[in-house]
C-alpha cells in the first residue's frame, strides 16, 4: 500500500513539473516559431528575450505584457492568464528594437523584436564578442 502511495506523490510531482519544462525549452531568444519563447508585447510590438548581454536599463516605460504559453493544445485562451511586467528603456537603443523587462531596472531581462532569428544589429552589439 505504501507503494501506491509513494508512486503516486511521484507521478504527480513529475506532472507538475513538466508543464514547465515544456515551456522553458524554446526560452533564450531564438526567434522560431516556439509558442513558448519568453515574450512581451509593449505597445504593438513583439520582444523577445535575448541572453548573455551586457545592458543598462532606464527609464520605466509602462507595462509589458506576456502571453501565456500555448503549448499544451488547449484552444480556450481564458485559462491561463496573461502576464505582466515593467518596461524599461534600454541605454542606447531604442524601445522600437529593445526593452528590458522586470520587477526593477536592475534586475531587468533584456528582450528585442526579432527579425527571423536573430536579434537587431544594435543588440547583437551588446552580445559577447558578436
Amino acid at each position: 500500500m505504501s507503494w501506491t502511495r509513494g508512486s503516486v506523490g511521484l507521478l504527480v510531482a513529475a506532472a507538475m513539473t513538466m508543464p514547465a519544462v515544456a515551456c522553458t525549452a524554446g526560452g533564450g531568444g531564438g526567434g522560431g516559431g516556439d509558442s513558448c519563447v519568453n515574450r512581451y508585447t509593449y505597445q504593438d510590438r513583439s520582444y523577445q528575450d535575448v541572453t548573455q548581454v551586457d545592458f543598462t536599463a532606464g527609464q520605466k516605460l509602462g507595462v509589458a505584457t506576456s502571453p501565456p504559453c500555448e503549448d499544451t493544445g488547449s484552444k480556450d485562451k481564458g485559462e491561463e492568464p496573461v502576464t505582466t511586467g515593467t518596461a524599461y528603456e534600454v541605454d542606447g537603443i531604442s524601445p522600437e528594437v529593445a526593452i528590458a523587462v522586470g520587477d526593477t531596472p536592475e534586475t531587468a531581462t533584456l528582450f528585442a523584436v526579432y527579425s527571423g532569428s536573430e536579434p537587431p544589429p544594435e543588440v547583437l552589439e551588446l552580445t559577447d564578442g558578436s
